[in-house]
């Protein structure tokens, strides 16, 4: 059929709008989004045509156009952040939103989505601190004098040289002047705050009397800062000056010191064979005048910057007017709160919080999960296998230690290992695989129960389908 004929089989937009069927979907979604829509396909169609491609009559069926519509409409109603099934065996994976949240911050969250108390002293009645709740159990975990939040470790660290350090010089040594995801570099951060960088030593070595002379060279500064590398490691002929030291230096010269120590930890991971994590409470007690971490990495809870440190200090930082563009909303506050009350037991927080709970779980409590996800794999079209592999904590955090896990290994019938997986992110729930040698790779480590790895088999037992 030509394109002339065609064109003249294009229905009429009055015509569909008064289909029983696109009148119902006017009444459910409006009138104006089911017109744009409809509009939006006849133009698709027209300009397919136009251009010489092939269209089947049976697309320009009012029928056809319907279900088009039907589907965009539902399309459009999807969110945008729906739940995931992650399988990659990252822990804190930054696409999928980092560290998922222990039920009991889930519920406070949804508790805190209606009126909340939030700025409102429940004694008095009286205007009250919005994060005195968080101040406080920050307090009490980290025995620092005072605490604040703000929305993210990036804003923390801006907030804190803005206050303190503004117009004034920064001594930091070379091999720290980090960038992390997203462009995020110490030294742009620096040079916004305000502050004036003053680099030492060398990427490799850095030693105590480096700052020592910088600190010669500037009698102005403000602060001696460390920044933690978490999301990277140099190892060989390398020197860093410890915490103490940089405390001592600063409490001689009369400089303050500062500590970033991005994912900010509270429970000691050596014990799982992992290098040491500073662990906020002893940066605390090595004497920092302020450190800065996240919520939402190894802390395990709701994405925000954390600030702890002596009372003087915290004030200043609070006080400036940046803390208002920076402060964290109710439902941050409410699932931080709840996320640190876990921190109160430690068992309780390996047990109740996600994350923690993935970084210490054995194999052997990984193992029967596994092989009742390989029983349910096995009936599937393909083959699959259960495999020893590695899991990584991720989200800059331990840039390359490696957690032992087990993951069963898929592979497809009759197609590419590659299309399946983009399958399963098409698919509710959505799936997270990695993809290797010809096989998907589901690890069992960062799937959070046995829900999840029924559901998991589901999901590939619809996208074999």
């Amino acid at each position: 059929m030509g394109g002339t004929a065609l064109l003249r089989q294009l229905p009429k937009v009055d015509a569909l709008l008064a289909q029983p069927a696109v009148a119902s979907l006017a009444d459910e979604h409006g009138r104006a989004r089911v017109l744009e829509l409809l509009r939006r396909d006849l133009d698709a169609l027209r300009h397919t045509i136009l251009a010489g491609q092939p269209v089947a009559p049976r697309e320009l069926e009012p029928e056809a156009c319907v279900a088009r519509l039907e589907r965009a409409l539902a399309q459009q109603a999807e969110s945008s952040y729906p739940a995931v099934l992650n399988a990659t065996g990252v822990i804190l994976h930054t696409g999928l939103g980092r560290a998922p949240l222990a039920v009991e911050a889930q519920t406070a969250i949804a508790d805190a989505s209606r009126y909340a108390l939030v700025e409102v002293d429940r004694a008095s009645g009286e205007r009250g601190q919005r994060d005195r709740a968080c101040a406080a159990l920050l307090r009490e975990l980290t025995g620092a004098e005072d605490a604040c939040v703000v929305n993210n470790n990036a804003g923390a660290t801006l907030i804190a040289l803005a206050a303190l350090a503004a117009g004034r010089p920064v001594i930091v040594s070379r091999g720290q002047l980090v960038e992390i995801g997203g462009s995020y570099r110490i030294p742009d951060v620096m040079e916004q705050s305000g502050a004036r960088l003053v680099e030492v030593g060398t990427t490799n070595r850095t030693h105590l009397r480096d700052y020592s002379r910088a600190l010669d060279a500037h009698p102005e500064t403000a602060l001696l800062l460390r920044v933690h590398c978490s999301n990277f490691r140099v190892e060989g002929f390398t020197k860093e000056v410890g915490l103490d030291e940089l405390v001592r230096l600063g409490r001689e010269r009369g400089v303050q010191v500062m500590d970033d120590l991005g994912s900010g930890c509270f429970l000691d991971l050596e014990a799982l064979g992992l290098p040491p994590e500073p662990v906020v409470s002893a940066s605390v007690r090595a004497g920092a005048n302020v450190l800065t971490f996240s919520g939402d990495k190894l802390l395990g809870g709701p994405q925000a910057g954390l600030i702890v440190g002596d009372a003087e200090t915290v004030g200043r930082i609070r006080a400036h007017p940046l803390y208002r563009a920076l402060r964290p909303g109710k439902l941050t506050l409410a699932g931080l709160e709840a996320t640190l009350k876990l921190y109160r037991d430690p068992a309780r927080a390996r047990a109740r919080i996600p994350a923690q709970r993935m970084i210490h779980a054995s194999l052997e409590s990984l193992r029967p999960r596994a092989q009742a996800l390989l029983t349910q794999l096995s009936a599937l079209p393909g083959s699959a296998e259960l495999i020893e592999t590695a899991s990584r904590i991720g989200g800059g955090s331990y840039a390359v230690e490696a957690l032992p896990s087990l993951a069963v290994a898929y592979a497809p019938a009759d197609v590419e290992a590659g299309a399946f997986a983009a399958r399963l992110r098409r698919g509710t729930p959505v799936v997270f695989a990695r993809v290797h040698e010809g096989r998907l790779l589901f690890d069992l480590r960062t799937l959070l129960d046995a829900d999840q790895d029924a559901a998991l088999a589901a999901a590939v037992r619809d996208a074999c389908a």
